[in-house]
């Protein structure tokens, strides 16, 4: 079970990217009063949390329910997380975030921004909705479930702290810091997304 759940809290750490959160979060709230903030990241956090507690929780039904399998989900839902990898590799336009400048400028025109972008797509976003199926797919004991919720909230819990410090943390960071976390956290996805690649693969018994 403890290697559930850190496998589990590994793949929806570098997923969500608290610093990449962190990063965007303080971008989009220059000038705001620090109460306007702290209202901002508890709603950004707890619209993430539910959009992932309910693809947790009914995503695999609903790939049954469009006939969709559990080995071609996870080949397909690797190749996706591996997509979000190399862009958090190999991403030129900030070397913090995977949100691009059109979709940046656009946030910083909404009255509202804890919907859109910051609880989707940054937090809760295709890479880290992806993932949590996946996991919940791998995990056949309501305990190893238990265990991957487990790590699920503690992930977003995570973003929601990035979010109140990303002053202190972007201080700390500098822009050189966060560019290396984001380098080594694409690294470790792009390492699940082949492990998620041949699970569905093997599974789809393409090797034999």
């Amino acid at each position: 079970m403890f290697h559930t759940f850190i496998g589990a809290f590994t793949t929806l750490f570098v997923a969500i990217g608290p610093v990449e959160v962190a990063a965007m979060f303080l971008a989009l709230t220059a000038g705001v009063d620090a109460r306007t903030r702290r209202q901002l990241a508890i709603i950004a956090a707890g619209v993430a949390a539910g959009v992932l507690l309910a693809f947790a929780l009914v995503g695999l039904n609903l790939l049954r329910l469009i006939g969709v399998g559990i080995p071609a989900f996870r080949t397909a839902g690797g190749v996706l997380l591996l997509m979000t990898s190399a862009e958090m590799l190999l991403s030129r336009h900030t070397g913090l975030t995977s949100i691009t400048p059109p979709e940046e400028m656009e946030a910083k025109q909404q009255p509202d921004i804890a919907i859109f972008p910051l609880a989707i797509p940054l937090i809760a976003g295709p890479g880290s909705m992806t993932a949590i199926v996946l996991l919940m797919g791998r995990a056949h004991l309501p305990l190893a479930q238990g265990m991957v919720l487990l790590a699920l909230f503690l992930n977003v819990l995570l973003a929601f702290a990035a979010m109140l410090m990303s002053q202190a943390l972007m201080r700390v960071l500098g822009l050189t810091g966060a560019n290396v976390v984001a380098r080594v956290s694409g690294i470790l996805l792009a390492a699940l997304a082949m492990q998620f690649i041949f699970d569905g693969l093997t599974a789809s018994k393409v090797f034999g």
